[in-house]
């Protein structure tokens, strides 16, 4: 049976994750509160605040970062998740 979660980026029920996304106490919030639907939109805005940033991943300073972003987006805490300032999203894209 598919495990639902009333999600917090779509505001409405939908098919929740398999297993925290993250690592720790974020990971498993994510994993209560957030859908597949809206994991996946996540990851398209992380892209975005990656390449917009020029951050990489390997960086310990960066993953604070997008915990921050991560935070910001899918619960709107702090001054992060939103899109970086000035940013133009391509035609058709999604925001």
């Amino acid at each position: 049976m598919t495990r639902m979660v009333q999600c917090v980026v779509l505001k409405r029920e939908a098919e929740g994750l398999d297993k925290p996304p993250h690592p720790g106490e974020l990971g498993i919030r994510i994993y209560e509160n957030v859908s597949q639907e809206g994991w996946n939109q996540w990851l398209e805005r992380l892209t975005t605040i990656i390449n917009e940033n020029g951050l990489t991943t390997a960086d310990e300073k960066a993953i604070e970062l997008i915990e921050k972003h991560m935070q910001g987006f899918f619960f709107g805490e702090g001054d992060y998740g939103q899109l970086p300032a000035g940013f133009q999203q391509a035609a058709g894209g999604k925001k």
